[in-house]
């Protein structure tokens, strides 16, 4: 039995680069939906954020779901 050394730490460093990205960009959409609560708590408007955040959690859900098609395929 033979293992490919490279491929493995090729397959460890672009899935810890993937998780950190995406618990980064979960983050940011929790960041901006709770800046939309303390908008609202004094009047004001954070439409930008709340955009941002809806757009975080979406290219989460793009990451998510390519991962599952690449799985499948």
């Amino acid at each position: 039995m033979k293992i490919d050394w490279a491929a493995l730490g090729s397959v460890f460093g672009v899935s810890l680069v993937v998780t950190v990205a995406l618990v980064a960009l979960f983050t940011l959409g929790i960041s901006g939906l709770s800046r939309r609560e303390r908008a609202a708590a004094q009047g004001q408007s954070a439409a930008l954020a709340v955009t941002g955040a809806y757009a975080c959690f979406a290219a989460c859900a793009a990451a998510v779901g390519y991962g599952i098609y690449l799985i499948m395929a």
